[in-house]
């Protein structure tokens, strides 16, 4: 047995990539496998962002940059928080990581302690839960099903809390669900917490645009609870650059420097080249954000009126991301050939190995009922995969 560190041992891997990975191999083999698995645009990184990139390469950002990332992009977000959200953020307020996920990571090692506890509403977030275990903190997990839409009350969240809980973490657009919070709702959860001076807030916003109700909220807009919060975002959803690694927090100065200081010991800034891209996806023009979430906006009607026509699946509107979560207990005990499907897991394998459609079983979200599917991909093989997660769940019985 190969003697891994306790804390490595303790982590699960990311059931989304495994998933992923395995269609890769089934399409290695030849077989047409249509992948609902990955949360990503399918969209190309648009034209005047990629061009930005070819210009600081051809200028020469080649050299390391400044650990929170370069000022001028730094800047640039500090602007768009005050333009986009009406909220105030110094740019040494903010620290650009590699990735939404490790701005995550980051802002945990740098609050949680051993045995602090962590507010986790689930459905949640796969990395969520995990990284709370490497930071050695307990999560506290608080179940919002799909008769609640999937979102945490404020009477659940003053039910959690207990003087152990250092921060809450809140996803909104969900992942995987795809729920979003209203103003009204925040407001009640912030009530909450400002009662609760020693709990932080972890507000993961990274599908910030990507929403179809109007506009965007932020838990940072309330006064009595800002010094608290830290706003998590990026540019891999919006902009379609994932592969950029580009994510960042606003946070309160003290926050910020902590994690500036952690990355300085384990990353260094991120890549110089992605953050000029960066700077000018949020400095140019917004009119690709505009027709990309048009888009998803298309493909969320599309595949709930095509969903809705599945006995067995019961089902709540997204209201942003690019996930549909649907209940999908109702097939547990029904087999197929002599093969049983005991849970989401084993549905989401067959449907992948008979259908030829992945997608993620909902055990790893916290939601053992449900199953996650994305239609981040072309009307064309939202209809297709459609069509065959239909005809595979006909044949259980």
């Amino acid at each position: 047995m190969n003697p891994v560190s306790n804390r490595l041992a303790a982590l699960a891997a990311s059931e989304t990539l495994a998933m992923s990975q395995k269609s890769s191999e089934l399409r290695a083999q030849g077989i047409d496998v249509i992948n609902l698995s990955v949360g990503e645009p399918d969209f190309f990184t648009p034209e005047h962002i990629k061009q930005a990139a070819k210009q600081a390469i051809d200028n020469n950002f080649s050299f390391y940059s400044p650990v929170p990332g370069y000022p001028a992009l730094r800047k640039a977000i500090s602007e768009k928080l005050k333009n986009e959200n009406g909220l105030d953020y110094l740019p040494e307020q903010i620290v650009c990581s590699n990735g939404a996920k490790q701005s995550v990571c980051n802002t945990l090692l740098a609050l949680v302690n051993p045995g602090d506890e962590v507010i986790v509403p689930a459905p949640y977030w796969v990395s969520y839960v995990e990284m709370v275990k490497l930071a050695e903190g307990t999560n506290v997990i608080v179940s919002a099903g799909i008769e609640q839409d999937f979102k945490m009350t404020a009477e659940q969240l003053e039910a959690a809390i207990t003087p152990k809980t250092k921060a809450l973490i809140l996803c909104s657009p969900s992942n995987p669900t795809g729920s979003v919070y209203s103003y009204e709702e925040l407001k009640a959860l912030a009530e909450v917490l400002a009662r609760h001076p020693q709990v932080y807030v972890l507000s993961d916003e990274i599908y910030e645009h990507i929403n179809y109700i109007g506009k965007h909220e932020s838990i940072a807009q309330f006064e009595e609870i800002r010094d608290r919060v830290v706003i998590i975002n990026g540019v891999s959803k919006a902009y379609a650059m994932t592969g950029w690694r580009i994510g960042w927090i606003a946070a309160p100065k003290w926050i910020a420097a902590a994690c500036n200081k952690l990355q300085g010991q384990y990353t260094s800034g991120p890549c110089s080249v992605a953050q000029e891209a960066a700077r000018l996806a949020y400095t140019g023009s917004q009119e690709c954000v505009e027709e990309m979430r048009k888009a998803f906006h298309r493909r969320r009607d599309l595949i709930m009126s095509l969903m809705q026509e599945i006995p067995g699946l019961e089902l709540r509107q997204p209201q942003g991301a690019f996930y549909v979560f649907p209940k999908c207990s109702s097939f547990y005990g029904k087999s197929y050939e002599g093969r049983v499907i005991n849970s989401a897991a084993d549905l989401a394998m067959y449907l992948l190995e008979e259908g030829h459609v992945a997608c993620v079983g909902g055990a790893a979200f916290g939601a053992p009922e449900c199953i996650r599917m994305s239609y981040a991909t072309s009307d064309e093989n939202i209809k297709e995969a459609v069509a065959r997660i239909k005809a595979a769940l006909a044949k259980l019985q």
